[in-house]
């Protein structure tokens, strides 16, 4: 009697075993979040000429670092020439982080239109050359992208990686886009490793 119970009970071990990977295998482990990638695209048709750059954020955040030339060095960037001494940017972005979306300056002269505003969690940029309309730049970054530019400690110094290490979180965007008579620069960030 007592080996008839032991065989049922490994036999049920090993139903509910076989049930538990059954039921493993039919219900999808949770995927982990896709690695994001920068992607630049540069084109000028009238000389034939294309650059593709497709590059994992984690890839550009080791490499960033790497890079020691000109104003270039430890993944931050030095602005030469920025008298930031007198603005307070982390109270300037806290301002705009707080207001409502809106157009906060608009530059018209003879020569372009200049828009900077807030939509969303991003800051908007658009400038159009008024006598060549294909001429135009298109700038969108999230908030936290400019938090994440001036994390550094002193003035005039952008941190790059820590601006790559926001991207992740940021989702799909595009981010800067600048037409002129000739050339197409797009930036965007994304989940593919292609630009297709």
């Amino acid at each position: 009697m007592r080996e008839t119970m032991r065989k049922r009970t490994r036999i049920a071990a090993v139903l509910c075993l076989l049930a538990a990977g059954a039921t493993a295998m039919a219900v999808p482990a949770s995927a982990a979040p896709a690695e994001k990638y920068l992607h630049v695209n540069v084109q000028d048709p009238t000389k034939g000429e294309s650059v593709n750059i497709n590059v994992t954020l984690a890839m550009a955040e080791k490499i960033l670092p790497a890079i020691n030339n000109h104003g270039l060095h430890g993944g931050k960037v030095t602005i030469h020439n920025a008298d930031m001494n007198d603005l307070d940017f982390r109270g300037l972005l806290d301002a705009v982080r707080t207001a409502p979306d809106n157009e906060f300056v608009t530059v018209k002269d003879n020569d372009s239109d200049v828009r900077v505003a807030k939509a969303g969690e991003n800051i908007v940029i658009h400038v159009t050359d008024k006598k060549n309309k294909e001429e135009k730049v298109d700038i969108t970054v999230p908030l936290k992208i400019v938090d994440a530019l001036y994390s550094g400690e002193k003035n005039g110094e952008l941190d790059l990686a820590a601006a790559v290490r926001a991207l992740s979180d940021a989702g799909d965007a595009f981010l800067v886009t600048v037409q002129d008579s000739t050339e197409k620069v797009r930036i965007w960030v994304d989940s593919r490793n292609t630009q297709d």
